[in-house]
Order: C-alpha cells, then structure tokens, then sequence
C-alpha cells in the first residue's frame, strides 16, 4: 500500500490492532533474560528464525536418543491475569515440558515458547519471559526462541496463553521406563508445591462459581491469599530427578500430571505387574481439601483431576531406597515411600491408591 493511501485513511496493520513497534520493544526487553539460560552448545542469539543447538555435543553418547515434549499451563493463566503477576507462570511452563521429559531419563537440552496475546504489552510479555528464562535455570535447559503473536479480536487486549516444547537426550541403555519395574521395586513420592498446574477449570470452578471466593482473600488455612495459592509455581523437578539416576538405580519416573497420581503412574507400570499407593504415607496440603470441601468433589474426582500433594514419582529397587531418599533430602526435595510394585493378579489396572490420608 502507497504512503499516501495509508495517510488518506486506508488500512494498515497498526489499525487492524498489530503493533509491531511494541512487539520489537518485547524483543529487547527478553534479550537479557534469555541470555542466562545459554549452554555452551547454543550458537547465535535471539532474533534469528531458528534457535541453533550443536549437535556434536551428543558425540559423547553412544546412542543418543532425543526425547520431546510439549505443553501448556492450562487456565492458570487466567489466574495470573486475574492478578496482573507475569513472571512466575513461565515455570509452570518449563515444569509441565521439562518433568515430561526426564521422565525416561533424558538430560533437558533446550526449549521454545509460544506466547499469545491479545495486545502486546512489552513488560508483560517480558516478564512471562522472565519466568520462563528462569525455569529453564531449573531445568538445566537453554532457551533458544520462541514466538510472541497478537491476535486481536480473538484475544482480549489482557488476554495470553503459553505453551512451549522441549527436547533432551538420554542414551539408549539407560532408558527408563516400565521394561526396568519389577516385583518388589519401591514407589517413591516426591512432594509437590501445590496444585502444579492441572485441574484449574475444577479449581476455579469451585473456589469462585460455588464458594464466592476472592483472589486477594486471605485463607487461614493456607497461611496467605486465595490468588497467591493458586499462582504458587510448580516445581520442576528435571535435575532432582537426574541427580537420582547419577547416585543410584532408577527403574522409572512418573509425571503427576492430568489424570492424577493413579492414571500417572499406570503408565509406567508393566502388563502383569501392579503399583499399590498407600494414602497414609502423607497428608495433601491444605488447598486440596479446600477444594474438595467448599465443591463437595468426591474423593476419586479430586485424585483424578489433582496431584494430590505429589508431583513426581520414582520407582527404584528396593536396595536403593535408602539412597534415593538420601539424595532427595540433600537437595531439599520433602520425598518419602509410598508404595510398592507387586504380581498384578485380579488387579485390573496398573496402579491404585490404597487406605486413608494422614491427618
């Protein structure tokens, strides 16, 4: 379109709500905070149209395998816009990429985002970079790129999403997985930081539609606000996790995700064997019996939607035990045993929670 066209009042993307202007100012204020997460093999900065990663750097493996995965955080986002706090929703991020892949025991190598918003504010999208930036320092990853989109009209001006996908590598004999569990193995669980960030549709169902809750209420239950509750990041538990497979035997990794503790953990468990759950080994924090209380969720209705109290699960021979938990510790990682792996025989699934919660 000529100059003069767009001065006589013709369209122009400005006009159709795109400012690219505020979308290059996003650009620089990020630039600092995706710099701490190089690694060594990260060749070039942000801005190009790929990240670059170097590949020779898998020449010390003798069979890499590269593992990928790719998440988002769900309608915590919306919890985070509801608050006007940017900057911690990134680890959420991280943790549901990173957590899914070391799973099988792959070291996090490198991530990208994708953030979608409805009117690109630089120092909000900046700080959800931050948060970003900084999970990746957690994860052990580098952030190599990404992708800010506007889309107005579809998205309110405060409106976003994120999600992102990662990759990592793990050489091949030491793949973890259910072929490893066997008879006698021990479940440990790891605790988590809250709600991590799976089941917020229920959550916010409950919290606010039923109970009339407030962001800014205090619980005294919960020891601060409803909003800072519910925005408490998830842990990411990427290096906890490699750290136990360097100081002891590791069978398999579970991710407490969507589908709860139960349906997580069948999915690295074995045809013919099963996982037994004991609830008496800890008592879930006080937001899950909030929900369950003020939206009468049954029990097996939050055990399917929510961690729980647990985010990560280890299967280890039972010999190991002592040392993982030993390593947990060290790392200020609150873990204990909460199961064990047995002959399925009339079970019908491959994991089940057993007894009561500690009170």
């Amino acid at each position: 379109m000529s100059q003069t066209a767009s001065a006589a009042g013709g369209a122009s993307y400005a006009s159709a709500g795109v400012d690219i202007e505020a979308g290059d100012r996003a650009v620089e204020l990020m630039k600092e905070w995706v710099k701490k997460t190089q690694r060594p093999e990260v060749l070039g900065g942000l801005g190009g149209f790929a990240g670059l990663f170097d590949a020779s750097a898998l020449k010390r493996y003798e069979r890499p395998l590269l593992a990928s995965a790719t998440d988002g955080v769900g309608t915590k986002v919306d919890i985070a816009r509801q608050m006007g706090v940017y900057d911690t929703i990134g680890h959420d991020l991280v943790a549901m990429v990173m957590d899914d892949i070391v799973v099988c025991g792959a070291e996090p190598l490198f991530m990208t985002d994708y953030i979608c918003v409805g009117k690109v504010h630089p120092e909000r999208v900046a700080a959800i970079v931050k948060g970003i930036a900084e999970g990746c320092v957690l994860a052990g990853c580098a952030l190599v790129g990404g992708e800010t989109a506007e889309h107005p009209g579809l998205l309110g001006p405060d409106d976003f999403d994120v999600a992102g996908a990662g990759t990592g590598v793990v050489e091949h004999d030491r793949l973890l997985g259910a072929d490893r569990i066997r008879t006698g193995d021990a479940v440990i669980a790891m605790a988590s930081s809250g709600l991590h960030s799976n089941g917020y549709s229920l959550v916010r169902h409950v919290v606010f539609d039923r109970a009339g809750m407030r962001l800014d209420q205090r619980v005294e239950e919960l020891g601060r606000t409803l909003g800072e509750e519910l925005l408490e990041p998830t842990r990411i538990y990427s290096l906890d996790c490699l750290a136990l497979t360097r100081t002891t035997e590791v069978h398999a990794f579970s991710h407490i995700t969507g589908g709860g503790l139960a349906a997580n953990l069948a999915r690295v468990i074995p045809d013919g064997l099963h996982a037994t759950v004991d609830r008496s080994t800890w008592t879930p924090g006080a937001i899950f019996d909030l929900v369950g209380t003020a939206g009468q969720v049954e029990r097996l209705e939050l055990e399917k939607t929510l961690n729980m109290g647990v985010g990560m699960m280890a299967v280890v021979p039972a010999e190991s035990v002592d040392a993982a938990l030993a390593t947990l510790a060290d790392r200020g990682l609150d873990a204990w045993v909460a199961g064990e792996i047995t002959e399925r025989g009339e079970k019908t699934t491959g994991a089940e929670l057993v007894g009561d919660y500690a009170k």
